[in-house]
């Protein structure tokens, strides 16, 4: 079975909606600790800390998804923003690349790491 891929802005808004619910499970547990007044407010105080971390990187990935670059996908003709060199399309999961050089080779994330040249 292959690596199911999305886009990198999907993946990061999946990321931060995770620590959203992450947040609240933890406060959640601190209910159970109403006995102890300091632990029940240390797990108040934690899982508050996740959903604020959530919304600084909504606040983030709102900001980068405003410099992307927006181009068109050919399978599903809907415009979708890429990150990045190789990136999926957001609507159907289509590999994209704005690199001449990978047009028409297998998509792999490995693309979009900076590699350091040689000396030689």
């Amino acid at each position: 079975m292959g690596l199911k891929y999305s886009s990198k802005i999907n993946k990061i808004r999946t990321f931060a909606l995770s620590l959203i619910f992450v947040g609240f499970v933890v406060m959640y547990i601190g209910i159970f600790f109403r006995s102890s007044m300091f632990v029940m407010t240390l797990f108040m105080i934690l899982g508050l800390l996740f959903i604020i971390a959530s919304t600084v990187i909504y606040f983030w990935i709102g900001m980068l998804s405003t410099k992307t670059v927006q181009v068109v996908c050919p399978s599903c003709n809907k415009i979708t923003k890429m990150l990045g060199r190789v990136d999926m399309c957001m609507y159907c999961n289509e590999p994209l690349t704005l690199d001449p050089d990978l047009a028409g080779k297998e998509f792999d994330e490995k693309y979009n790491r900076k590699q350091k040249k040689k000396k030689g």
